[in-house]
């Protein structure tokens, strides 16, 4: 028996939107949304602080893609979703030009496309917008390649028309110097599916926040996260899917490994089912593992439903060590230790590295998980 939550209204504050900087308070830490977040090593992001420099966004897309590079007035901007914090808003109304790719009608693209953007440079900071359209029955594969140095905040949107399919790898890989605030909005068609992968590696401090929101029957949205901390970084990732329309699916899974000094790690995972919404299948999942002492990951699932009308919900959350039978299991094969323990990692990433579905970005990832394991001499 499903048991119905009614959430109150003042609960959902977290949720609001708007396109106004002002419409936000600037914040301080202490609100929920940010409480995780280390807010003096924003480097102004959440002031308000003028942009000093410009990142670049290069784009190499099959010709079935159009790419375009449009100003603030154009009327397709903010189809995708509305910013829900400051920095969001405040990246929203700075952005001087934004990328718009388009997949058009009942189009399959013959090959990935790849929008690299790389940052302002040391002590520059600068902001940006990205948007993806997979119109009616088109597929498409993007995969968002974040290097560089500097300071960055964006917005990215995703609108699927009906019956889209659209796949989407946001590698975050930035210099260790790097800060990137980005907020991701996802408005899902009748019976389109996004699968949508974020994977972090590097950055000083980085807080990706997906939201994917449903707008018609028989949606379908895979969110999936890999991420590894080395000492002293700070990983953030928060996801939010709005169930508000009756039969859509919704799976959530995260995975994360941390070494190091003050690595420190944050998910947290919203889903709302309204009560409009019967029939919604959904549930969401995170795991860690902590490879060293002095590592710390944080991990938040939060389910709320107003309506018993449902298919199917649960979420699940852990946070361990490398598990004791799993390396006595390899040792007493003859694995070394080191080897033992590589092999766990790996395959404590597999499910997620399987997902991603261009093999050079797939075999690039596991070459980078390789480097962080010899850091530390896994």
């Amino acid at each position: 028996m499903t048991t119905a939550v009614v959430v109150p209204e003042a609960s959902r504050a977290e949720w609001f939107t708007s396109f106004d900087v002002e419409a936000f308070e600037q914040p301080s830490g202490r609100e929920e949304i940010w409480r995780f977040t280390p807010m003096k090593r924003l480097a102004g992001l959440h002031t308000g602080a003028a942009a000093t420099g410009a990142a670049s966004v290069d784009v190499d897309a099959p010709a079935e893609v159009t790419v375009e590079t449009v100003d603030r007035a154009d009327a397709r901007l903010g189809a995708g979703g509305v910013p829900a914090d400051r920095v969001a808003a405040q990246a929203y109304s700075s952005f001087t030009a934004a990328t718009v790719l388009t997949v058009g009608k009942e189009v399959v693209a013959s090959a990935p496309t790849t929008v690299t953007i790389t940052g302002p440079g040391a002590g520059k900071l600068a902001y940006g917008h990205l948007q993806i359209r997979a119109e009616r029955f088109a597929e498409a594969v993007v995969v968002l390649d974040h290097r560089g140095s500097g300071v960055y905040a964006d917005n990215v949107e995703f609108v699927l028309d009906d019956s889209a399919k659209l796949t989407v790898v946001s590698i975050q890989d930035w210099a260790d110097d790097a800060v990137h605030v980005s907020a991701h909005h996802a408005k899902i068609g009748r019976d389109a599916r996004l699968r949508h992968t974020v994977v972090t590696l590097g950055g000083d401090v980085v807080r990706v926040s997906p939201t994917a929101a449903f707008a018609d029957k028989g949606g379908e949205v895979d969110l999936s996260g890999l991420y590894f901390a080395d000492a002293g970084q700070h990983f953030e990732h928060r996801t939010f899917v709005d169930h508000a329309v009756p039969n859509c699916t919704s799976n959530v899974t995260y995975k994360g490994a941390l070494q190091g000094q003050d690595a420190h790690t944050v998910w947290i995972g919203d889903v709302l089912i309204r009560a409009a919404a019967e029939g919604t299948q959904t549930y969401e999942l995170n795991r860690n593992l902590l490879l060293t002492d002095g590592a710390r990951a944080d991990s938040v699932p939060n389910l709320e439903i107003e309506t018993g009308e449902i298919a199917g919900a649960g979420h699940a959350s852990a946070t361990g060590r490398f598990d004791d039978e799993q390396l006595f299991y390899l040792q007493a094969r003859g694995i070394p230790e080191d080897q033992a323990r590589r092999l766990v990692v790996r395959g404590f990433f597999h499910e997620l590295l399987m997902k991603i579905q261009v093999p050079e970005v797939r075999e690039r990832l596991e070459a980078a998980i390789e480097a962080e394991l010899e850091a530390v001499g896994a």
